[in-house]
């Protein structure tokens, strides 16, 4: 798989890129570690060597995880993981990478990522100056190789930035919630960030295989997402269709059909989760789909009619209590 560059830092990642938030189980159901591990080493086999991770998915249990499927082949692999909202302050940071470094049985991590801005989910309010304090000697250290943010506003990758390189901002992203392209896209556009889009298929929807009335289990995460509210999952059932024709021209299914378009837009790449083996070489496919400008447009349009309805100006997907 041809690689791009990760920002201006110099290290290769793969336009699509092996979620693991479902293998620390946390908010999941369903999920076997002897699979999910599996899984993550498909996805390496078929040529998705880039991996992103956090220390609060399962506390470190993804991690764990990760290091588990690609120890043996670390040195062709790209490590990306994030500190969270709760671990900002300056010896925090430093603490939150070591633990992560263990989990992942490695002594460097390729992209080391802010989860969320300080003040995140009641978390403490610190500010970015130390954050990024510490992570600067992180990456003088040799520790980390390159500094990211997710889930921050444009203003607040600004701020960052003011007090070293970011490389990537890992925003949710799809085909049917689109809140960074009129937010901080132009900003990654001109700065040469890079966009790591999580939950590109809309954690699922955009495969088309969940019908009117699907129930989730109360631990499900998707029970909180926006976009199966029932006027918006509507919305998006009225588009699926219409994606289905531009699909089948391609013989390709509809979720690697949005990966397609995704990995088309400016500076963007897709984190993709994966179940098991056949899912994770599925995924790779997208990779090799070859969108025309008007397809492109066509299926943007068709995306934003989902999106457009409800955008109200809040980035985030889910009904997260007290962000």
């Amino acid at each position: 798989m041809q690689t791009r560059e990760l920002g201006t830092s110099g290290i290769p990642i793969t336009p699509i890129i092996t979620g693991t938030w479902q293998a620390g189980k946390a908010m999941w159901v369903g999920i076997e570690d002897a699979e999910t591990i599996r899984a993550i080493r498909a996805a390496f086999e078929a040529g998705i060597t880039t991996v992103d991770t956090a220390e609060v998915y399962g506390k470190g249990h993804s991690e764990q995880i990760v290091a588990q499927a690609l120890r043996d082949v670390r040195d062709r692999a790209v490590y990306l993981t994030k500190v969270f909202a709760n671990h900002l302050q300056y010896d925090e940071v430093i603490a939150a990478c070591e633990r992560s470094l263990t989990n992942l049985q490695t002594d460097y991590i390729d992209l080391y990522q802010i989860h969320w801005p300080a003040g995140s989910f009641g978390s403490a309010v610190v500010p970015i100056e130390e954050t990024m304090r510490a992570l600067m000697a992180l990456k003088e250290q040799g520790k980390i190789r390159a500094i990211g943010v997710s889930n921050f506003s444009r203003s607040q990758l600004e701020e960052a930035m003011q007090y070293g390189r970011i490389d990537s901002l890992q925003p949710p992203y799809s085909l049917f919630w689109r809140f960074v392209e009129q937010d901080a896209m132009p900003y990654c556009i001109e700065h040469q960030i890079s966009i790591l889009a999580y939950s590109p298929l809309a954690q699922g929807l955009l495969t088309g295989k969940f019908q009117p009335g699907h129930q989730f289990e109360a631990e499900d995460v998707r029970r909180k997402n926006k976009l199966f509210e029932p006027e918006n999952f509507a919305r998006a059932q009225q588009a699926l269709e219409q994606l289905r024709p531009i699909a089948a021209r391609h013989q390709v299914s509809l979720g690697n059909l949005a990966i397609a378009w995704l990995i088309a837009q400016p500076q963007t790449q897709a984190i993709v989760g994966v179940r098991n083996a056949e899912q994770a070489c599925q995924n790779a496919a997208a990779a090799t789909i070859q969108l025309s400008d008007s397809e492109l447009a066509e299926i943007s349009a068709l995306g934003m009619a989902v999106y457009g309805p409800m955008n109200d100006g809040n980035p985030v997907m889910w009904h997260f209590e007290s962000l």
